[in-house]
């Protein structure tokens, strides 16, 4: 049995993501709207990690990605340094 590993680099994980089939408005509501069902939708979503880190490697700076906002992501990324 060959089981797929999806990376960032390959954009096969988009097209799998739960985001994909729910829409980008609750991903990148207005400035000041709550984040949390876009938290919840990525909660179950198995592309997470894949999205996680295809926004750090591309520097995302807006919306929701790999269950974080743009505020965790840039803690994140300050932590790693």
């Amino acid at each position: 049995m060959h089981i797929e590993t999806l990376t960032p680099a390959d954009p096969a994980w988009q097209a799998q993501a739960l985001c994909a089939q729910t829409g980008a408005d609750f991903f990148f509501p207005e400035p000041g709207s709550s984040v949390r069902e876009a938290k919840r939708i990525c909660g179950m979503c198995e592309m997470r990690p894949a999205c996680l880190e295809y926004a750090l490697a591309n520097d995302e700076r807006f919306g929701v990605w790999g269950g974080l906002s743009e505020k965790e992501r840039l803690s994140l990324r300050r932590a790693t340094r």
